[in-house]
């Protein structure tokens, strides 16, 4: 199974200035799960100030709001997208990247594959 992982942030972190140390500890983790089959694929966004929100709703219609989103005390800082035999190896996996963080929010999210539909 396929599962998403997105890791908030809140824009004052360290994180979004890493040091050496971080890179390296974050650099090898990446690695090993790659090697071992986990990671499919992951990155790191920049801070919301370069981002931008397309929102629809009936009322309003489309609208964009530049950033930053100062409104959001945390923003999406990554993602990784994981090979995971069930939720539980996920959620594990994910315990063991936010160990690398100071404060992180990581939402785990199983990605819907063709079989899952109708």
């Amino acid at each position: 199974m396929r599962f998403l992982l997105m890791h908030r942030l809140d824009e004052s972190a360290p994180e979004w200035n890493p040091g050496q140390e971080f890179v390296e500890e974050v650099g090898a983790f990446v690695q090993e799960a790659a090697e071992q089959g986990v990671l499919l694929t992951g990155e790191g966004v920049h801070p919301s100030e370069k981002g931008a929100r397309v929102r629809k709703t009936a009322d309003a219609g489309i609208t964009t709001t530049d950033g930053p989103f100062s409104e959001a005390k945390e923003v999406i800082g990554g993602f990784l997208v994981i090979n995971a035999k069930d939720r539980a190896e996920a959620v594990a996996f994910a315990e063991r990247y936010a160990a690398m963080f100071q404060d992180v929010e990581i939402e785990v999210r199983q990605v819907v594959e063709e079989e899952d539909l109708p």
